[in-house]
């Protein structure tokens, strides 16, 4: 697992260590994002193993052998990244690093299951979806131009024409070498263009991890503020709690050969999106504490008013399906801020 003591990663392997008490796992993490050394006693306490290391070396990874899966979960995941600062940490550990994870996996003939990101899907495109406005949010038309857009949301066929953030370019190029791999040399993989995931342990930032930084600052009491579309917090996402993740990336892993060449949108769909403004309501009801929340106009680049998965070519692979609401991702990280409110408070400063 790399990024093994991230959100995703650290989440996967203790999960995964429970209901496979015979598997050897593996995490590997550089451990350079805040908050993910908070992981470590999580992973030994599961019996994974940790070794610090880091995708963009590929000496770090030429130590692994006996190797049947990687699931590739290391990532700069801000859509800021590279943008007001240099992007070559983002281009080197998502691009490179995944070049160095198709390296071991041709080596050892392992599976991959590599975990994208709707980021791939082109921000002026995605803006110009048709939407209407809503009491609390913006919700999708009938009556959509593009195609692979619908009341459902985003799917697999939606135009890949367009300047998608560094972000997104590098996971998309990424996705290409992938292919590549698979054609040349036999690569089972599975590419995963995960939405928003969020739940316990996510370290949320404002530009990355958005639901768990929403819950924090009403845990903490502190400010918030609707960035973009006239301040109004009718922005919309789809929410997976990591543990729906975890169970897909689970049967994944359990039947390869069945999975092997898909690529797939994987979220929470039409059923769990959420608002800013919704967000809100919901965590002011699970804290019991109500904030200030100001408005501005003024956006970030490659904001969205509305982002929704569909997830129909999914569910046509698997009968698996999102278990957990929208609600129960906001209590469960709500309960988890509340149980380690000491360690987390530097970390959501």
């Amino acid at each position: 697992m790399t990024g093994g003591s991230g959100f995703i990663g650290a989440n996967l392997c203790v999960t995964l260590a429970e209901r496979h008490p015979d598997w050897e796992l593996i995490a590997l993490d550089n451990l350079k994002r805040r908050g993910s050394e908070l992981n470590l006693p999580r992973l030994r306490e599961a019996g994974v193993t940790f070794v610090h290391g880091d995708v963009r070396q590929p000496s770090d990874l030429a130590e692994l052998s006996g190797v049947d899966a990687i699931v590739e979960c290391s990532a700069e995941p801000s859509t800021l990244a590279g943008i007001a600062s240099s992007s070559d940490y983002s281009l080197h550990t998502n691009l490179s690093g995944a070049y160095h994870c198709l390296e071991l996996a041709r080596r050892e003939s392992a599976q991959m299951i590599f975990l994208s990101t709707s980021r791939v899907y082109p921000v002026a495109a995605l803006a110009s979806v048709l939407y209407d406005e809503e009491s609390s949010r913006f919700a999708l038309s009938d009556e959509q131009v593009l195609p692979g857009v619908s009341v459902n949301g985003i799917s697999e066929v939606f135009p890949l024409t367009g300047a998608r953030t560094l972000y997104g370019a590098t996971k998309l190029a990424a996705e290409l070498l992938i292919e590549e791999y698979a054609a040349a040399f036999g690569l089972r993989f599975v590419v995963d263009r995960c939405g928003v995931v969020a739940g316990p342990w996510q370290m949320g930032k404002v530009d990355q991890g958005v639901f768990t930084y929403w819950m924090a600052a009403h845990a903490l009491g502190r400010e918030l503020q609707y960035l973009g579309f006239n301040g109004s917090g009718k922005q919309v996402r789809d929410v997976l709690h990591v543990a729906d993740l975890a169970d897909l990336i689970d049967d994944q892993l359990c039947r390869p050969d069945e999975w092997a060449g898909v690529t797939v949108n994987v979220g929470g769909g039409a059923e769990r999106s959420l608002s800013l403004r919704e967000t809100t309501d919901l965590c002011r009801a699970i804290s019991g504490r109500a904030v200030t929340v100001s408005g501005s106009a003024g956006g970030r680049p490659g904001d969205l008013p509305i982002y929704v998965s569909d997830c129909r070519r999914l569910a046509g692979h698997t009968s698996w399906r999102p278990k957990r609401s929208s609600l129960e991702v906001l209590s469960d990280i709500h309960e988890w801020l509340t149980e380690h409110r000491a360690d987390l408070k530097t970390v959501f400063a």
